[in-house]
């Protein structure tokens, strides 16, 4: 059977924060940021244009094992897709492919 189309989300129209974020080695998630004070773990991805996604109420924990974890692209499908997100449009500088620190 067919897989369904899921339409992509809509953009956030709430303001947008930049968050501190570090490139990974993952072929689905390529940076990853923490703001503790609001508790929102920043995503982008390698993949599209390049949006960047805020997710709100997220334990410093479950940051913690994400960061761990031996497969970044599984444990987001299994513990960080399913929550609620905020999605912004691509920044200029929200990845930086040659490593080191970037903005999400």
């Amino acid at each position: 059977m067919p897989r369904q189309f899921t339409a992509p989300a809509a953009l956030s129209d709430k303001p947008y924060v930049a968050i501190q974020a570090i490139n990974v080695e993952s072929n689905q998630v390529a940076t990853i940021g923490y703001d503790a004070a609001t508790k929102t773990l920043a995503l982008t991805f390698t993949r599209g244009p390049g949006h960047v996604y805020h997710y709100p109420n997220v334990e410093p924990e479950l940051h913690a094992e994400f960061m761990a974890a031996e497969s970044k692209g599984k444990f987001f499908g299994e513990h960080i897709k399913p929550l609620p997100f905020d999605k912004f449009p691509a920044r200029t500088n929200a990845t930086t492919r040659s490593g080191g620190e970037a903005t999400a």
